[in-house]
């Protein structure tokens, strides 16, 4: 089933949850070593997915296998080779955070000396050997998912699932926890992300895949993703007055179904272009062509916010405010 270098693989999975269907035929592959995103409106499937691969919730129909073993035949196995975090940190506030883990350590088997060790190890590399002896009630929020993430990495996980690891996170703290994932991805750690911040697919994701109702409608690299969708061609206009002749012009290279718009105080003119269906030269060329003078013409790329509201027809969600939590993994992980 699947491909050699695959560390997670579905197929045709289902999932029923009484009269509502989460999953409706899952295909996915994810490569090893990479961040794969897995992006969806709310209700998607995305958390029953990461449920199935790690052993929570049992498939319906179909198949999945992680990091090589079958995640109903052979849960066991599975388990001892992925780590899970989930929305919130699930760590005593009563306890240090070099306790947390040495915990934890012994929870996974590691006995006593190399349970102290690995705690030792990991707090010095993710930057908190320094308030490892403080009690974890006086982290930060940052500190607070990068310790969860540690201790789901104990073991030193083949597959690590995140799901939505950066909910109600700061700026700077959604940045450390950015670096601590392209670390382990860069350490051999296979990383399966689900998250309503497009932009952080954006900067980690090598591969993404966007579900709606239960299936996987579009899958790429991000870049491959926003080709799809085409661009925006902008003008800006050497006279205002020329707005109207130029949105004439521009009309005629409209992706279909969409129409110029025009900014008078901008004196900009903005049209969305299909994927590879004009170039930057023609766009120049016509408007010489009408005696339309422009100051400045680009090209924007799409984001991925644009990507989903094509694919979905409907804008990402927010994700949850902090002290909500999906109710299907919420205090949940790798323990």
């Amino acid at each position: 089933m699947g491909t050699p270098d695959a560390a997670v693989v579905a197929e045709g999975v289902h999932k029923r949850f009484g009269a509502t269907t989460a999953l409706a035929g899952l295909d996915l592959t994810v490569p090893a070593g990479t961040v794969y995103g897995l992006l969806g409106p709310n209700g998607a499937g995305k958390s029953t997915a990461v449920r199935v691969f790690a052993t929570l919730t049992r498939p319906d129909e179909g198949r999945a296998v992680v990091a090589g073993h079958d995640v109903v035949r052979e849960a066991d196995a599975v388990r001892r080779r992925i780590g899970l975090a989930g929305q919130h940190a699930a760590v005593d506030e009563d306890l240090t955070g070099r306790e947390n883990l040495r915990i934890f350590g012994r929870l996974f088997h590691l006995g006593g000396p190399r349970a102290r060790r690995r705690a030792d190890e990991l707090l010095e590399r993710f930057g908190l050997a320094d308030a490892g002896d403080r009690l974890v009630r006086t982290y930060s929020g940052g500190m607070r998912r990068r310790l969860d993430l540690l201790s789901s990495l104990l073991v030193s996980p083949a597959v690590l699932f995140l799901d939505e690891p950066t909910t109600g996170l700061d700026p700077r703290s959604r940045n450390e926890i950015w670096d601590a994932v392209r670390d382990l991805v860069a350490d051999g750690t296979t990383v399966l992300l689900t998250t309503q911040y497009l932009d952080e697919a954006d900067q980690l994701a090598q591969h993404i895949a966007v579900i709606d109702t239960g299936r996987v409608i579009a899958t790429g690299s991000p870049d491959r993703l926003k080709a799809r969708i085409g661009g925006r061609i902008d003008v800006v206009l050497a006279d205002g007055a020329d707005l109207g002749e130029a949105a004439r012009v521009l009309s005629a290279i409209a992706a279909e179904g969409t129409r110029p718009d025009a900014d008078p105080e901008r004196r900009l003119v903005s049209v969305p272009v299909g994927a590879d269906s004009v170039t930057l030269p023609d766009v120049v060329r016509r408007l010489d062509q009408e005696g339309v003078p422009a100051v400045d013409v680009g090209l924007r790329r799409p984001t991925l916010d644009e990507v989903f509201l094509t694919l979905t027809g409907r804008p990402a969600e927010p994700a949850d405010p902090p002290g909500t939590a999906t109710p299907a993994l919420a205090g949940e992980v790798s323990r």
